[in-house]
């Protein structure tokens, strides 16, 4: 294992302090407990929007606070959910008065100390439950199906709606929709490695690649040998149309999301194959974004999202953002 590090029991706080001291004016990180805000938080009046998740899947969460989307992120250590007084710490940091939506991927842990958290906090405070991975129905960390890259457009078109004053009833409402109307799938070329472990968390031969795999290494659909870009659209793209149940004439945003160890070169041709095999299925491309956003350490391999768009939606995802990581 190489990692530009000082050691795995540092490298979380580390990580934090430098994000805190490169993004100043965007965002104030809290280290006992952890948590990252709005460096202009609690907003009087705005529905706040907390998140977060074990690290490792930079820039999600903490690269997702700011202007447009989150207002707090919980950065739990490695593929590790946070703990309840953490998101509880955040909660109370950012409530404006106008109530509290959390954004949850759905694993085990998280749900569970989401759920602790939601019951101590004062006030107003709701939950969207984000499972938008079609690869599987049920995980080793999760009940039911996973929460992976569709939580960053969640994020962000709710964070719009919140931004411009909508209660929280609409933008619990407003998320489930987001949420119900996307999928996604990914394919692994090689494991990822854990800081504290050291090693590979799992072993992929040179000629093969893992179709439907989880952000933390978890089983996929089956293990494939080595597919073409064209070959691997064609089946996750079928697959999330299906799921999704795309008509033809229909609107998406179409995310191409890199797992963290894949160059942008890959990503845009992937990015082509996938535009192209949508209009096979007779599914407009409205919006596009591709990079690396939901990632799982320095895994190569790729996930691709589809998210159903009308006009309101296409209107919040075009709206004003400034983040770390998203900024248009």
């Amino acid at each position: 294992m190489k990692k530009l590090m000082n050691s795995p029991d540092t490298l979380l706080t580390e990580s934090l302090r430098g994000f805190s001291a490169a993004h100043s004016g965007l965002v104030t990180v809290r280290l006992d407990p952890m948590f990252v805000t709005r460096a202009d938080a609690p907003r009087k009046g705005k529905v706040a929007l907390v998140s977060g998740g074990g690290s490792g899947h930079e820039p999600m969460h903490a690269g997702f606070v700011g202007m447009g989307m989150l207002d707090a992120a919980c950065p739990g250590q490695v593929f590790t959910s946070p703990t309840p007084d953490q998101i509880v710490a955040a909660i109370e940091a950012v409530d404006g008065g106008a109530g509290v939506l959390l954004i949850v991927k759905n694993y085990a842990g998280d749900v569970m100390n989401f759920e602790m958290a939601a019951e101590i906090a004062e006030g107003a405070v709701e939950t969207v439950l984000t499972n938008d991975d079609v690869a599987v129905e049920a995980s080793t960390h999760s009940q039911g199906r996973r929460g992976v890259a569709a939580t960053v457009i969640v994020e962000k078109i709710v964070g719009a709606a919140a931004e411009r004053g909508d209660d929280l009833a609409a933008l619990k409402a407003l998320g489930e929709a987001v949420n119900a109307g996307s999928g996604t799938m990914g394919v692994a070329l090689t494991s990822c490695t854990v800081p504290a472990v050291g090693r590979p968390t799992f072993d992929l031969a040179e000629d093969e690649m893992e179709m439907g795999i989880g952000i933390h290494g978890e089983p996929g659909r089956r293990r494939v040998a080595m597919m073409t870009a064209d070959a691997i659209a064609k089946e996750i793209v079928g697959a999330v149309v299906e799921d999704v149940k795309l008509a033809k004439g229909e609107e998406v945003l179409l995310l191409v999301n890199g797992m963290g160890g894949t160059p942008l070169l890959e990503l845009y041709g992937l990015y082509d194959a996938a535009l192209r095999t949508c209009g096979d299925h007779g599914v407009a491309v409205a919006r596009s974004l591709v990079g690396n956003y939901c990632t799982s350490l320095d895994m190569a391999g790729a996930s691709i999202t589809l998210t159903r768009l009308d006009g309101e939606k296409a209107a919040l995802w075009d709206a004003p953002v400034h983040t770390a990581a998203m900024r248009w």
